[in-house]
């Protein structure tokens, strides 16, 4: 079975995914690590082929980890989006949707200038409120396990996020 990590972009999905695998020993990947690894940046897939192009990306990088067993998968803030993505995932995997709030969000990715979809002339945060609202429903209808993330450490996060995956 394996660790799917989903939720909005800041809340700490790589990090939490990362100490995950320390204190487990899975192999952890960051499905946003892998496009970048193979294709180039993620600005660059946005900028020169769109946003279409890359979420192609995405299906066919869950496609192939959804295959594998025992790992760790921290996955792009839209994945879920997807629902091909989700049903893949579900195949072999629990999805925990890790929660922060809006101010919380906020803080993480306003110095951020890599999110492609935050890219909009000063507008920060109207595009994540927007975004926000727009992908929360569906990070909780895919979610096997809500994890709310504010003011927890990654320790904390992973932590409780080991213990409720080992009651699956």
């Amino acid at each position: 079975m394996n660790i799917v990590l989903c939720g909005m972009m800041g809340v700490g999905k790589s990090s939490v995914g990362i100490k995950i695998a320390e204190k487990t020993g899975r192999r952890w990947y960051d499905t946003d690590i892998v496009i970048s690894d193979r294709h180039g940046t993620i600005a660059d897939i946005f900028e020169y082929y769109g946003e279409a192009h890359f979420r192609a990306l995405e299906t066919d990088v869950v496609r192939e980890l959804a295959e594998l067993d025992g790992l760790v998968i921290s996955t792009g803030g839209g994945l879920v989006l997807k629902y091909e993505n989700n049903e893949l995932l579900k195949r072999n995997g629990k999805i925990f949707f890790m929660r922060a709030s809006f101010e919380t969000l906020l803080t993480r990715v306003r110095a951020d200038e890599t999110r492609p979809l935050l890219k909009n002339n000063g507008r920060i945060a109207e595009k994540l409120g927007e975004l926000l609202s727009e992908r929360t429903p569906i990070y909780e209808a895919v979610a096997d396990y809500i994890v709310d993330t504010d003011n927890k450490s990654v320790e904390e996060i992973a932590d409780e996020i080991i213990r409720l995956a080992k009651k699956s």
